[in-house]
């Protein structure tokens, strides 16, 4: 179901599970993040009471294990509601899976037991004989094309469920025009107005940054050193609030200096804006104004899915985060988005960054213009004249997919190829990189069909005192990679149809 942001997919899923209420069938609903649980379990239990059941890693063991028993002992059909785990809900005599938001990246489990909800969703509807639905505003490109393929059913819906009396005002601002930042040196004076005036009319304002902590770099302007995190190849991210460095892939932490520990220079600099840093920058500028911060720094107690009633009412005038809030929630009376860095995401090398940047702005920008109020969107970039921005903009998806496909289709990526990604690790960047040189041999030697890409080292090579080094192969039918997995020596790991290749 391929429905633009605003379109009504939650009130299908609803009459799709009235329907099968009512044949005395259950239905499972999932989300990718915990924090959409809320508003969906308010949406539903308006409609079916007490049959409505949430589940998800948030509760306490004690409090999922009672969830897991009365959906297991039910004599009533129930709806179950909850991210990826929820698929396994002991539910009998299900009628009916939807899988909302269904391109999130959420939706792969990248630890054990490893799975694709849509696969695990699939094949469960399948042995219930279950309507399996995914919506999205932003379907994966590789998902799209193999429905086509497959000639698979695709639901447009384009039209607003509630009619728009105004447009959506969009406003790109060029992150290079300095004399556009007068007030702020990361918000634009447009964005800044756009604010004020929603604060004058006591509506809401979301400020949206895929960055968490303060600072993402601590800098030596002396002498050049960098705080790096003992165990990876990162560099630590500041946390002003709590004064430590901290690093986001192992989680050590050290106190901030005060002073270089080469050189002993003072002049120690932070750059690049995190969510907390823009926080604080927020609440300078409005100090009267009431924030909330949300992203994966968050107390528990403060997080969006206990926060939502809150938002809903509009008692809070400014939020500011990561994706946590990009995607799904419906708060009507927000009326400005400001994208603080929309190109960011395309400084990572993987073959996913367009596509995930176009989802992330398509998604952040339909916060608004859902017919509540009129709205605002204001973007920032470094290069606003990009033909993906626009793109995401204006929700054209059917371009985007047509440009995206063909440089999947030229450098032989998913939906053309399947994808494998091996990866070995060891204590040191030699020995890691022998040991795929050893399995990319052995591949070459037995299955001359596949592709092998490779040895390279990973993104961030060294991560919690190990080197990792990837090698890619590539196949035009699944059955290939899984023979080269069963061939695999067990001191590597593998990641069949990977999200990225990072």
């Amino acid at each position: 179901m391929h429905g633009d942001t605003g379109s009504g997919k939650t009130r299908v899923y609803i009459e799709l599970a009235l329907q099968t209420i009512r044949a005395n069938r259950s239905a499972i609903i999932l989300t990718p993040e915990i924090g959409l649980t809320a508003q969906l379990q308010r949406t539903f239990a308006d409609i079916f009471g007490d049959s409505v059941v949430v589940t998800h890693s948030d509760m306490t063991p004690a409090a999922r294990r009672q969830v897991w028993l009365r959906i297991a002992a039910a004599d009533k059909p129930v709806i179950v509601i909850g991210p990826r785990s929820a698929v396994f809900a002991p539910v009998d005599n299900l009628g009916l899976i939807v899988m909302d938001e269904a391109h999130d990246s959420a939706y792969k489990q990248e630890q054990a037991p490893y799975y694709q909800t849509s696969r695990v969703a699939a094949q469960l509807a399948n042995l219930h004989q279950a309507h399996f639905v995914m919506g999205t505003a932003t379907p994966l490109v590789a998902d799209y094309f193999t429905f086509q393929q497959k000639g698979l059913p695709i639901l447009r819906m384009a039209q607003p469920a509630i009619p728009i009396q105004t447009k959506t005002t969009f406003h790109i601002t060029d992150h290079r025009e300095k004399h556009l930042f007068n007030r702020s040196p990361w918000l634009s004076d447009p964005l800044l107005k756009g604010i004020d005036a929603s604060l004058e009319r006591q509506e809401q304002t979301l400020l949206f940054l895929n960055r968490r902590g303060s600072a993402r770099l601590v800098l030596c302007n002396n002498c050049g050193w960098q705080a790096m995190c003992p165990n990876c190849d990162v560099a630590l991210t500041y946390h002003q609030d709590q004064h430590v460095m901290r690093c986001h892939s192992c989680n050590f932490s050290n106190t901030t200096p005060n002073t270089c520990p080469v050189c002993g220079a003072t002049e120690l600099i932070f750059r690049s804006i995190g969510t907390k840093a823009l926080e604080a920058e927020v609440s300078r500028l409005y100090p009267q104004a009431r924030i909330a911060r949300f992203d994966r720094d968050t107390e528990k107690s403060l997080r969006v899915s206990s926060q939502y009633p809150d938002l809903h009412a509009g008692n809070v005038d400014i939020l500011i985060g990561t994706q946590t809030i990009a995607k799904g929630f419906d708060l009507p009376k927000l009326s400005v988005v400001g994208i603080v860095q929309a190109d960011s995401g395309l400084q990572i090398p993987d073959y996913t960054s367009d596509e995930r940047t176009f989802q992330l702005i398509t998604q952040v920008s339909g916060r608004v213009g859902r017919g509540h109020l009129p709205g605002n969107l204001f973007l920032q970039s470094y290069n606003p004249d990009s033909p993906l921005i626009a793109d995401a903009v204006s929700r054209d998806y059917a371009s985007f997919y047509k440009k995206e496909l063909l440089q999947r289709q030229s450098y032989r990526f998913p939906p053309f190829y399947f994808l494998l990604k091996i990866t070995c690790s060891r204590a040191s960047s030699a020995s890691a990189r022998s040991a795929c040189q050893k399995i990319a041999d052995l591949i070459h030697q037995n299955l001359p069909n596949v592709i092998t890409e490779g040895p390279a080292p990973r993104f961030i090579e060294k991560l919690s005192g190990r080197y990792g080094w990837h090698l890619i192969v590539k196949g035009r039918r699944r059955s290939e990679l899984l023979t080269v997995i069963a061939a695999l020596p067990g001191n590597c790991t593998y990641d069949l149809d990977p999200s990225d290749l990072l």
